[in-house]
C-alpha cells in the first residue's frame, strides 16, 4: 500500500488548479512543487513569463507517477538548499 503518495482536497477554492481529463485522479500532495527551485532542470512543462517560472501547464506533481518522479529528483533540491546554508 502506498496511500501516502496521494491526497486530494476537492474543497480547495483552487481545485483543480490545473486542467486534467479526470479530476478524480488529481493529486494535491505537492500543491507547491518542490522542484520549482530547480528552474529548467525540473524538466516539467513550464514557461518563463516576465522572468517568472510559470508551471500552470505542468501536471507532473498532480498525475499518477508524480510522487515517484519528484522523489527521484528531491536530492537535487536538497543539494541546492544545502548550498545556501
Amino acid at each position: 500500500m502506498e496511500n501516502y503518495k496521494f491526497i486530494q482536497n476537492s474543497k480547495c477554492e483552487f481545485f483543480p488548479c490545473h486542467k486534467m481529463s479526470d479530476n478524480t485522479k488529481f493529486n494535491c500532495l505537492f500543491c507547491y512543487c518542490p522542484l520549482y527551485a530547480l528552474g529548467k532542470d525540473c524538466q516539467g512543462n513550464f514557461s518563463i513569463k516576465n522572468g517568472i517560472k510559470d508551471c500552470s501547464k505542468c501536471l507532473i506533481p498532480h498525475q499518477a507517477g508524480g510522487y515517484d518522479y519528484i522523489m527521484s529528483k528531491i536530492n537535487l533540491v536538497l543539494n541546492l538548499s544545502s548550498k545556501n546554508l
